[in-house]
C-alpha cells in the first residue's frame, strides 16, 4: 500500500469570509457607508460655514454652554461615546467569534493596524523633533476613520474580493482599540479614584445584568448615563466607558435566542451612531478656518507637516509593510483571491484619519487653539488626498476583478 505524503495546509493571511460572517460584514458595510456619507456632508458644511461671513454664529454655537458642558465637548464627549460602544462590541465579536478569535487569521492584520499606528508616530516625533514644532501631538496621524474608509472602498471597490473588505474592518478594530488605549493612557487628567470606582461598579453590574439575560432597556439606560457621567467626571475621557460596556456586552446567542444582545443592539444603535452621533461631532470638530494666511502656516508648521506626512506616508507603508513582512516570517499564504496590489491600495486607504484623529487633536493640544486650528486642517487634507490616491488604486484592481 503506498504511503500518501502528509500535506500541510498553509495559513492564510486573509482568509475567505463565508455564512453568517459574510452577511454581518455586508450588514456593517452598509450602515458605514451611508454614515461616510453623511460624515462627509457634515464636515463640508462645517468647512463652509466656519469660513463664511457667518463664522461668528458657529463659534458662537460651538463653544456655548449646555448644562456643565460645551456643545463641542457635548458632540465630542457625549455623541461619539455611541461611536466607541459600537467599536468596544465589535472588538469583542471580532475576539470572541471573528478573525480576531483565531491567531493564524489575526495576526497579519494585528501587526498590519500596529505597524500603521507606529510609523505615522514615529514620522510625526521625527518632524518635530527636528524643525523645532510640538511633540506632543504624536498620536494625531494614528488613527484611521472607518466609516469613511468603508465609503470609499464600497462606491469604488464593488467587484473587490469579500476578504479585503474584511482586512480592512478587522484593521480597523485593532486600530480602534489602539487609538481607545492611546486616550485611556496619555489624555487623562485630573484622576479622581471614587468616580471612577462608581463607573467601574456600573460598568460590572452592565456584566452582570448581561450574564442573568436580563433585557429591560430601561435598566441598561441609567446605568449606561451613570457610567459614562463618572468615568467624565473621574478624568478619563468619558467615551472610554462606552468601549468598557461594548467589551462588556454579550455576543454569543444562546441557543434559544435568534440573535446575541450585541447584534440586537447594535442594529438598534449603529444607524444613530453612523447617522447622528458621528455626523454631529464632525460638524463641530472639522470647522476650521482656511484662509490664505492659514494655509500658508500650515505649510510650514511641523504639527500640520507631522500629522499629513504620518497619515499619507506613515499609515500607506505601517500597514502594507507590517502586512507584507508578517506573512513573509511567519509564512502565511496571500488569499488566492487576492493580489498585495490590492493590500497596498487599501493601506494607502488606512490614511483617511478623520473621527478620532480630530478628537486626539482636541486633547493633544489642550487649550493651543492655533495648533488644535492646524493639526485638524492637516487631518483633513491628508485625508482628502489618501481617499483620492486609495480611489484611484482601488478603481483599477476593481476593473482587473470585473473583466
Amino acid at each position: 500500500m503506498s504511503q500518501h505524503p502528509r500535506i500541510r495546509q498553509k495559513k492564510r493571511a486573509f482568509p475567505r469570509v463565508l455564512g453568517r460572517e459574510r452577511a454581518f460584514l455586508a450588514d456593517m458595510l452598509r450602515a458605514e457607508t451611508t454614515g461616510g456619507l453623511l460624515l462627509l456632508a457634515a464636515t463640508i458644511v462645517a468647512l463652509v460655514w466656519a469660513n463664511s461671513p457667518w463664522q461668528d454664529a458657529y463659534h458662537h454655537l460651538r463653544d456655548a454652554q449646555l448644562g456643565p458642558l460645551t456643545v463641542e465637548a457635548w458632540a465630542s464627549d457625549g455623541a461619539l461615546t455611541l461611536f466607541f460602544y459600537l467599536a468596544g462590541v465589535e472588538l469583542k465579536r471580532e475576539l470572541v467569534v471573528g478573525s480576531l478569535s483565531k491567531l493564524s487569521e489575526a495576526v497579519v492584520p494585528v501587526v498590519a493596524a500596529l505597524a500603521g499606528m507606529m510609523l505615522p508616530a514615529i514620522i510625526y516625533v521625527i518632524v518635530n523633533v527636528s524643525a523645532g514644532g510640538n511633540p506632543h501631538g504624536w498620536a494625531v496621524p494614528t488613527a484611521t476613520d472607518i466609516a469613511f474608509a468603508l465609503a470609499v472602498l464600497a462606491i469604488v471597490g464593488s467587484s473587490l474580493p469579500s476578504a479585503l473588505r474584511a482586512f480592512l474592518l478587522t484593521l480597523a478594530v485593532v486600530d480602534d482599540f489602539g487609538a481607545i488605549l492611546i486616550i485611556a493612557v496619555f489624555f487623562s487628567h485630573g484622576f479622581h479614584l471614587l468616580s471612577l470606582l462608581a463607573a467601574v461598579a456600573l460598568i460590572a453590574l452592565w456584566y452582570v445584568l448581561q450574564r442573568r439575560r436580563v433585557r429591560t432597556p430601561f435598566l441598561y439606560i441609567p446605568i449606561a448615563l451613570g457610567a459614562w457621567w463618572f468615568m467624565h467626571e473621574s478624568g478619563i475621557h468619558a467615551t472610554i466607558a462606552g468601549v468598557a460596556l461594548g467589551l462588556v456586552t454579550r455576543v454569543v446567542a444562546d441557543p434559544a435566542e435568534k440573535e446575541a444582545p450585541a447584534e440586537r443592539i447594535e442594529h438598534r444603535l449603529r444607524p444613530w451612531s453612523a447617522g447622528v452621533a458621528v455626523p454631529v461631532f464632525a460638524l463641530f470638530a472639522a470647522g476650521v478656518t482656511l484662509s490664505g494666511s492659514a494655509v500658508r502656516e500650515m505649510l510650514t508648521d511641523p504639527v500640520a507637516i507631522g500629522v499629513a506626512a504620518g497619515l499619507l506616508f506613515g499609515k500607506a507603508i505601517g500597514v502594507f509593510g507590517g502586512s507584507w513582512l508578517t506573512a513573509r516570517f511567519t509564512r502565511a499564504e496571500l488569499n488566492s483571491d487576492l493580489a498585495w496590489r490590492d493590500v497596498a491600495a487599501v493601506s494607502v486607504l488606512a490614511g483617511i484619519g478623520f473621527t478620532v484623529a480630530l478628537l486626539i487633536a482636541q486633547l493633544a493640544f489642550g487649550s493651543d487653539v492655533a495648533q488644535i486650528e492646524r493639526a485638524k486642517a492637516a487631518v483633513l487634507v491628508a485625508s482628502v488626498l489618501a481617499a483620492l490616491i486609495a480611489s484611484l488604486l482601488l478603481a483599477r484592481r476593481n476593473r482587473a476583478y470585473a473583466d
